[in-house]
């Protein structure tokens, strides 16, 4: 079929010389034999028409099977009568490769037979030998030669996947800033290469990746013994710079798979954590977790693994924990707190769930749970004449999302909620952030102006508490329930507390005290001249169908 005939069956002739300007164009008969090339395509290709007209359109792939089954692939398709889009590897006329998008267009006689089809293509190989060379540096640590952290998790996701056994091996040179401060630049880097050329020797053919300037992960088949054999490996080949041996040792941790840990992230949240406890304990040890911490990030994986799920089939629940107000001798508030009771796990704390939340994410989602249901109940007790507020606790993650402003006032107008009736807390350490944050700073601002108060919780216990009252939003403080354990037993302890009361007071701010769990407590808080008194001895957290109103 010669070129008329196409140009007057594609019936717009304009167009495809326009497109033939940018475009590389094939086109193929039924049967899949060229008839027809442009310019653009035999510049790229390096084939001449007389070569390349009556060689079928398979030719024009690598013959390798990934490609060749691609090739069958998109004529199959397109002999369905649907046009194909995506990127394909072609080979010039010398076998050399290059890559393009291509839009493959059927023209159909019948319903399974094509007329012709055509082939628009565009050159995307500057594009993907970039993402190549990319790829390769972000797999390589430049300095070392060894498996970059990006590589290191690709390599442990291949192995998982394979079902493969293997140790987890993360270790840490011990005191290597204090040695770093000792070397000039070169023997610095001499340092790290003659380390690394022993775990070489020592770890044989095991991979081995750096994730940090003086932090190493080796992937072993081996056993603790071998591993931890590491250490007199070193001791026995001393590492010499300017002719002088560094008194060199090691700490690490050791994780195994699929024994301990069942997934890249977690192997590595529990080789840290195995690595820091050997490191505050004096260092110069590589050994597995002890079997409590071991306990204790298990727990952590799982509730990681499930909370998900908890929230999406809404197994968590809030409770309500009552705030006795001194001055009118009622209660006046609440405040809200998530829970979640597992089968498997059993009562999960808002102290273990939200730190766990806060690292993988889902802290908005939770948050976001907590405030619809505080503002649905604050608005029906409004309804029903119980002006009684509810407090919502609050994540720095949580208002670095610049539309968390927006969220709350939504949430508010969406349940009827009077502004007045919601209140949030914030921690020390989201008051110590939000200072390097003008965007938090603003949304706080703007929240007050609608009526929402900020309470700083766990006064006391985080850096410099006295400075936030100048820049954020604060009207009411709560001391730390670790001073008032302590009220009854320590004459400083009250001295401190007794502070505190008198310069909240003096910034004109409500103070709270957490933590209330006996009467002593209660009454003493009382002479001191707290605002306001929550714990155990006010009264436990309650669901909201349990709160009663005299």
């Amino acid at each position: 079929m010669n070129t008329e005939i196409e140009q007057s069956m594609l019936g717009l002739p304009g167009i495809m010389k326009g497109l033939e300007q940018f475009y590389m164009v094939t086109r193929v008969d039924s049967e899949g034999s060229i008839i027809y090339v442009n310019k653009n395509f035999l510049e790229t290709s390096r084939w001449t028409p007389k070569r390349v007209i009556g060689k079928s359109f398979w030719q024009m792939f690598a013959d390798t099977e990934k490609n060749q089954e691609q090739a069958y692939s998109i004529w199959k398709y397109v002999s369905s009568g649907k046009t194909w889009f995506g990127t394909v590897e072609k080979i010039t006329r010398s076998g050399e490769s290059y890559y393009v998008n291509m839009i493959a267009i059927p023209f159909m006689k019948t319903e399974n037979q094509p007329i012709s089809v055509t082939f628009l293509e565009l050159d995307i190989t500057a594009d993907v030998q970039l993402r190549d060379k990319l790829q390769q540096i972000a797999f390589i640590d430049f300095e070392t030669g060894l498996m970059s952290r990006h590589k290191l998790e690709v390599t442990v996701n291949e192995a998982i996947d394979e079902g493969k056994h293997f140790s987890f091996v993360y270790i840490t040179i011990d005191h290597y800033y204090t040695l770093k401060d000792l070397q000039t630049y070169e023997s610095e880097k001499e340092l790290i290469k003659s380390f690394i050329n022993r775990l070489k020797r020592f770890f044989q053919d095991n991979p081995i990746a750096r994730v940090g300037v003086n932090e190493f992960v080796v992937l072993s088949p081996f056993g603790d013994w071998y591993v931890q054999g590491f250490h007199q490996f070193l001791e026995q080949q001393p590492i010499y710079i300017d002719n002088t041996a560094l008194p060199l040792s090691v700490s690490g941790g050791i994780v195994r798979y699929p024994e301990d840990q069942q997934t890249f992230n977690h192997l590595m949240k529990v080789a840290l954590a195995a690595t820091k406890d050997i490191v505050e304990n004096g260092g110069g040890k590589i050994t597995s977790l002890s079997p409590e911490s071991h306990k204790e990030l298990n727990r952590r994986a799982i509730i990681d693994r499930k909370l998900l799920i908890a929230l999406n089939h809404h197994n968590l629940q809030v409770v309500y924990q009552p705030l006795f107000d001194v001055a009118s001798g009622e209660v006046n508030m609440y405040e809200a707190l998530v829970r979640w009771e597992d089968d498997e796990l059993g009562f999960i704390t808002p102290d273990e769930l939200i730190p766990i939340a806060e690292e993988n994410g889902l802290i908005h989602e939770i948050g976001t749970f907590v405030l619809e249901e505080a503002a649905k109940l604050a608005t029906d007790w409004d309804k029903k004449g119980h002006p009684v507020s509810i407090s919502v606790n609050s994540s720095v993650r949580e208002f670095s999302n610049s539309r968390m402003r927006d969220k709350i006032i939504e949430i508010l107008r969406v349940t009827g909620c009077p502004a007045n009736r919601l209140q949030l807390e914030i921690t020390e350490k989201f008051a110590f952030q939000a200072e390097e944050e003008q965007s938090i700073v603003q949304q706080m601002t703007e929240l007050q102006d609608v009526g929402i108060e900020f309470t700083l919780d766990d006064f006391g216990t985080g850096y410099a508490s006295f400075r936030y009252m100048q820049h954020l939003p604060i009207s009411k403080i709560k001391i730390d329930k670790l001073f008032i354990q302590s009220l009854m037993t320590q004459s400083k302890t009250q001295q401190l507390v007794e502070g505190m009361i008198r310069f909240g007071k003096s910034m004109g701010l409500y103070v709270v005290a957490e933590g209330v769990e006996t009467e002593g407590q209660f009454e003493l808080l009382i002479s001191m001249g707290v605002d306001a008194i929550q714990g155990y001895y006010i009264g436990i957290p309650l669901t909201a169908e349990s709160i009663t109103f005299e």
